[in-house]
Formats: C-alpha cells, sequence, structure tokens
C-alpha cells in the first residue's frame, strides 16, 4: 500500500495542483529533515516499473491513494477537471489488472487540495467539504469502473487530531500559538472527524445507488487504532481505560458506521463539544462500509488518570505507556518513537473489534515496521532487515490465529509499504518499505529480504490450511472401516 503524496513526486506536472502538503512542507521546521514530497519515489513516472516490481515479488493486491488535485487542481465541484490526472490513474488500473494484480483505491489520504482549505477552511466546513468530497467521488467511481474496492478515507484519526488538535500534520492546526496562529486543539478535531463522516456517508451513497448495481464493487473505510493492554491488570480502572482508548481512536468513526451514534465514553467526557448527528446524517452513516478497513501497528500499556482531563485531550483520560507497572516492556525500540512490535496485541485487536462490530468482512489495510537506525545503515545492510521479517512473521501468523482459532473474518492483507517513502512530519529519515529507496541515486528501488519473504509466508500458512482442511475432511477411523466393511459385502 502506498499514499499519493508520499511516493508520486511530480507535484507539479501534467496540471495537478497543490495540496495542503506542499503548503505544510514550505513550513521550516515542519518536516523533519526539511524535505517534502516534490520528488518522493517518482513513482508518478514509474508505475510501470513498480508494477514489475510487485509481480515479481508475488503481490496479489496493491492499495494507492489518489491525488485529489491531481484529477481537480482546485477541488471544487465547480473547478475545472484536469483530464491528464484521471487518465493517469486510468491506466495504472488497467496495467495493475493486467498484471493479476487487484487494485485497492483510496479516495483522501490526507492530501486536501490547498485552494479548498484557503477557500473555506478545508475540513472545517462541513456544507462545503462534504458537497465537494462527493462530486470527487463521483468523478472517480465513473472514471475508473474496473476498480472493485474503494476506500474513502485513510485513517481520519489523523487527519483531526494531527491535523487540528497537535499541529504536527497539514494544515497544523493547535492551540500551541508557538507552532500555529490558528486552531482550537479542544473543538476543531471534533468537527472535522464529524464532516470527515457525513462525506464518508454521502461517497458510500454515490456509490451504491449510482455505480455498485452495474460495476458490482464494495466500498468502505480505513481506520487506524493500537492494541491495549492494563498497566496494571488488577486494577479495574486500567482495564476500563483500555476500553476507552480504543474508543476514542477506533470507535470515533466505527461506532457512527455501525450503531448510529459516537461511543458514550466520548460524550461523557467531550460533552457539547463533540457534535449531534442529526436524522438525516445517522440515516447517511449508519450503515456506510460493506468492510472494515483496518490500519495496525503497535500496543501500549494504558493507565488511568484521575480527575477532569484538560479540555485538548483526545485520548480519553489516560496514558499510553511502553512498559507495564511489573517492568514489562510491551516490545522493542524502532525508529517511530511510537511504535514498538507486539503481535498478540494485533490478535488480541481483531478480537476486540469483531465482537465489537459483529464479526464484519475485514481488510488489514496497513501492517508495517520502521527499524531503529535504518537510514543511517548501508544498503547492504539495510536490505537484510531481519527485524521487519519478525515482525512481518509474527503479526502475520497472529492473524492467521485470530481467523483459524477465534472466527475474525479477515479477507485481506496489505503489509506497509511497498517502498520507502516521505514519512510526513519524519521526511525521509524513516523507512517503513520492504523495498528499499536510494534516495540519493535517482530512487532507485531494492527489494529487502522482507519482500522476498511475504509471498512464501502467505504460501506456507495456505499450504497449512489446505492441509488441515483435508485432514479435517477425511471421515473418522472407525467410519473408514464401516465403509471398507460395506464395500466389501
Amino acid at each position: 500500500m502506498l499514499c499519493s503524496y508520499q511516493i508520486e513526486g511530480s507535484t507539479d506536472v501534467d496540471g495537478r495542483g497543490p495540496s495542503i502538503w506542499d503548503t505544510f512542507c514550505a513550513i521550516p521546521g515542519k518536516i523533519a529533515d526539511g524535505s517534502s514530497g516534490v520528488v518522493a519515489c517518482d513513482s508518478y513516472k514509474r508505475t510501470k516499473e513498480d508494477i514489475a516490481l510487485l509481480k515479481e515479488l508475488g503481490a496479489k493486491c496493491y492499495r494507492f491513494s489518489i491525488s485529489w488535485s491531481r484529477v481537480i487542481p482546485l477541488g471544487g465541484r465547480n473547478d475545472p477537471i484536469n483530464q491528464a490526472g484521471i487518465d493517469h490513474y486510468r491506466q495504472f488500473v488497467d496495467d495493475l489488472l493486467e498484471a493479476g494484480i487487484t487494485p485497492f483505491i483510496t479516495l483522501f489520504h490526507w492530501d486536501l487540495p490547498d485552494a479548498l482549505d484557503k477557500r473555506y477552511g478545508g475540513l472545517l466546513n462541513k456544507e462545503e467539504f462534504t458537497a465537494d468530497f462527493e462530486n470527487y467521488a463521483r468523478l472517480m467511481f465513473k472514471s475508473i469502473p474496473k476498480c472493485k474496492h474503494w476506500i474513502t478515507f485513510n485513517e481520519p484519526w489523523c487527519s483531526a487530531i494531527n491535523g487540528y488538535n497537535l499541529g504536527i500534520f497539514a494544515p497544523g492546526h493547535t492551540s500551541d500559538r508557538n507552532k500555529s496562529p490558528v486552531g482550537d486543539s479542544a473543538r476543531e478535531p471534533w468537527i472535522v472527524g464529524h464532516n470527515i463522516l457525513i462525506a464518508h456517508g454521502k461517497a458510500v451513497k454515490v456509490y451504491r445507488e449510482e455505480f455498485k448495481p452495474t460495476q458490482g464493487g464494495e466500498i468502505g473505510i480505513t481506520l487506524n487504532g493500537d492494541a491495549t493492554y492494563p498497566w496494571d491488570p488488577e486494577d479495574p480502572a486500567d482495564i476500563e481505560a483500555c476500553d476507552r482508548k480504543i474508543e476514542f481512536a477506533i470507535s470515533w468513526f466505527a461506532d457512527p458506521i455501525y450503531f448510529g451514534d459516537y461511543p458514550a465514553s466520548m460524550r461523557k467526557q467531550l460533552g457539547e463539544r463533540l457534535p449531534t448527528f442529526t436524522e438525516e446524517e445517522v440515516a447517511l452513516v449508519k450503515g456506510s462500509n460493506d468492510f472494515y478497513g483496518m490500519n495496525h501497528y503497535t500496543a501500549n500499556y494504558i493507565k488511568h488518570r484521575k480527575g477532569t482531563p484538560p479540555e485538548d485531550d483526545f485520548l480519553g483520560n489516560l496514558e499510553t505507556l511502553f512498559y507495564d507497572k511489573n517492568g514489562n516492556c510491551i516490545g522493542p525500540e524502532t525508529q517511530s518513537f511510537w511504535l514498538r512490535p507486539n503481535a498478540q496485541g494485533f490478535r488480541n485487536l481483531l478480537n476486540w473489534l469483531s465482537k465489537r462490530y459483529n464479526y464484519p468482512k475485514i481488510y488489514v489495510t496497513e501492517n508495517g515496521t520502521s527499524l531503529k537506525g535504518e537510514s543511517d545503515l548501508p544498503l547492504e545492510q539495510a536490505l537484510e532487515d531481519d527485524f521487519r521479517c519478525k515482525y512481518f512473521h509474527d503479526y502475520v501468523h497472529a492473524m492467521a490465529k485470530a481467523v483459524e482459532e477465534d472466527g475474525v473474518n479477515v479477507k485481506g492483507y496489505m503489509a506497509w509499504s511497498l517502498l520507502d517513502n516521505f514519512e510526513w512530519a519524519d521526511g525521509y529519515v524513516t523507512r517503513f518499505g520492504v523495498t528499499y529507496v536510494d534516495y540519493k541515486d535517482n530512487c532507485k528501488r531494492y527489494p529487502k529480504k522482507s519482500a522476498r519473504q511475504m509471498k512464501p509466508l502467505f504460501d506456507s500458512l495456505i499450504k497449512k490450511a489446505e492441509v488441515e482442511a483435508a485432514e479435517a475432511a477425511k471421515p473418522a477411523p472407525a467410519v473408514a472401516e464401516e465403509q471398507a466393511e460395506e464395500a466389501d459385502a
């Protein structure tokens, strides 16, 4: 899986307009290494090379996102359409299908057309934003009828919290005036989250009514969240806080989609700052998922907090920790401050989601890890990414157990990511790819050990499942003897 701004480059080619990330990256100090997605992995010009790589590695599907400002440079429903952008993505899908690779298209991966942010406040303007997103979604459904798997939004939590509370993602709103002259961390994130849900509902309605009857595809949303363990497993308040952490991250969006309203824990803490759904909005949002898109990487120990949380709290009045009360560590360090591997947590979260939302079809749409210091390694060492190999081995086997033993309904798995790429506020310091990208040598691609591991990893699990199914289909010994005697008779 890869996102347009993280890999495409060519930000001023073939009529593409600027996104909020182009603008954000130009602000000094916002990106760790002062970089941007101007070149990224140069993938806009290398689609055939990347498809050949996917085929070589045995990939069966590929998830990517559309750059909204590449197809509608100014973003709005009354703005001109850029045919060159549409033709690019349509050809890419044709080429993927010809290579035997199933495309999963994400409509929005954080890169709102900058013109919409400047025109009316972007994601903060419910009426304008949701109408423009509906128009954009309709255009893409119409333009790429061969795609059968659509995702409306990737990780709306990140758009809302990182973009409008912490201010570390575009457009950089926050109450911290040392970081931004605009923003209200206590209120804007919840408005943005609500507007994203309405936009999602509108796009799903359009697809189901106007395109699904003839195209026969499916549509959903992708949500991100971490697994949780109580800091003190004997403290009921820590156990309760574990659920609350997931509710503030995932159920914020999933509960309205599956149940029609926000979690009670959020309503209790946020009060009037959390928007209320109208009857029309409930009808639009509830049931608007053909599948659950799951992005997952890590886990935390959760320790409850006492007293009234500050207004800008978005976690649920709790602490997230890597060590529990007894000094046990959740997992080894990575390059990402927030990520430590814990495969059992993946299985636990799959079960938590399945039980809460009545065992929906799940596509794991992102899962992977960075490696501490990977960017400092010479190429030969970077290609031997045994840490990442172990991560995928452990997580995929945990997922398989959740399916086989727990009844979780996982239908697909996509690793993050095919290529090292522009890692948002981390720039190019952090690498997540199973393919090494040499940014200093024309973005040459070198598959890592983990890339070569993925197909054998899944082949072994499939073979194991087939053997077990065949064994289960055999008659019991006593029955077999009776059948043999009947045949002799």
